[in-house]
């Protein structure tokens, strides 16, 4: 492979995102680079926290890396959604007269069953834009996207900050649009629908960027990306789930629809990578370097998890604020059933820093491939 630049890929999973924390934290300890060795980073839903941070100091990669990781761990559900009793109760309150008095008193004032409030708090705190700014500007950061969903178009719209050279998109269900990357970028990547409010972008409404995001890879590559580490957060094999006779509950069924949302677009777009890179292979070069579209193999490394996160969550139920925990059991979560759910919302320093260990780990048992695969040229 002649040239190009490495990119990372981070998508969704909530509180899932500190596995790919965790092997970022890996991956710095592998490469010993002091500026951070993707200079193309493309981010959705919890992972665009992550990517707009460690663009912001691009820098000074390992230390980023560890505050990152530090970030993760000590995270608690209060740092991202109000958990005391009087918010939860009128959210409730709100919702239930939604639902039973069919719009009487006007309809939709139900905006989220979670207020994200903290987060956007957490964000001012821990991200610079103008830092970021001064990184692009220094050619450290030759690109970054931020993926949120338009509740109007319902296309998937990354806004992204980089390099002059790169051009804004407009594809099917796919739109690219330069701006600065500013937190509310970030928060409205990251508004899991129904739990997180939507967020208001120039008058239009976003929430989370992998709920029409088919193509993960794709703002990578248009980004200018042709080497792409992709980290998951969902293992290959996830762990058996008890059987029940009952109707799914909701928690069930929610944690079922937010796997769908976040986990499966990009193992898909893996796969069709790798087609389109064998389809490649077998077409002379010529005819290639003669087509009106730049086509060129992008070479993708998957890293996931050895453990399914789903597993990981029963350990800290109990953890979880009594009111929000509350509301997750009215919703029908419980050692036997949703864990899927729990696993993107139990925002606990116990289970984050279980899913960074285990990034980090499953990450350094494949070092020799990872350098191997950053010295592509």
């Amino acid at each position: 492979m002649s040239g190009g630049r490495t990119a990372i890929v981070l998508t969704g999973g909530g509180a899932r995102g500190a596995y790919q924390a965790g092997a970022v934290l890996a991956i710095a300890e592998i490469t010993r680079q002091r500026v951070l060795p993707f200079p193309v980073l493309a981010g959705s839903s919890a992972g665009s926290i992550s990517a707009a941070y460690l663009a912001s100091r691009a820098d000074e990669f390992p230390a980023a890396a560890r505050d990152l990781a530090d970030l993760w761990t000590t995270l608690s559900a209060h740092d991202v959604y109000r958990t005391d009793s009087p918010t939860i109760a009128k959210t409730a309150a709100v919702w239930l007269a939604d639902l039973s008095l069919g719009g009487w008193i006007g309809p939709g004032h139900g905006i989220a069953l979670l207020d994200t409030s903290p987060l956007r708090v957490l964000l001012d705190r821990h991200f610079d834009a103008r830092a970021l700014g001064h990184q692009v500007a220094a050619g450290r950061v030759h690109g970054i996207g931020i993926t949120a969903t338009n509740y109007e178009s319902g296309n998937a719209v990354t806004f992204f900050e980089g390099a002059s050279s790169i051009e804004p998109w407009n594809r099917v269900t796919r739109v690219g649009t330069r701006q600065r990357i500013e937190v509310r970028h970030v928060l409205a990547s990251a508004a899991i629908p129904l739990f997180f409010p939507a967020v208001d972008i120039d008058g239009a409404w976003y929430a989370d960027g992998c709920i029409r995001l088919v193509t993960p890879l794709s703002p990578a590559i248009r980004l200018g990306g042709d080497r792409v580490i992709a980290v998951a957060v969902r293992a290959a094999a996830p762990a058996p789930r008890p059987l029940s006779s009952q109707h799914p509950s909701p928690a069930a069924t929610a944690g079922m629809l937010l796997d769908a949302l976040f986990l499966d677009a990009l193992e898909a777009d893996i796969e069709r990578t790798e087609r389109i890179n064998h389809t490649l292979s077998l077409v002379p070069a010529a005819l290639i370097e003669g087509h009106f579209t730049a086509l060129h193999p992008v070479s993708v490394l998957l890293l996931r998890p050895s453990v399914d996160p789903a597993a990981l969550v029963l350990r800290v139920i109990e953890r979880i604020p009594a009111p929000v925990r509350h509301l997750f059991l009215g919703l029908g979560a419980s050692e036997q059933a949703g864990w899927d759910l729990l696993s993107y919302l139990a925002f606990d320093g116990t289970y984050t820093s279980r899913l960074l260990d285990l990034g980090y780990e499953d990450t350094i048992a494949r070092a020799e491939e990872i350098e191997r695969f950053l010295e592509e040229r």
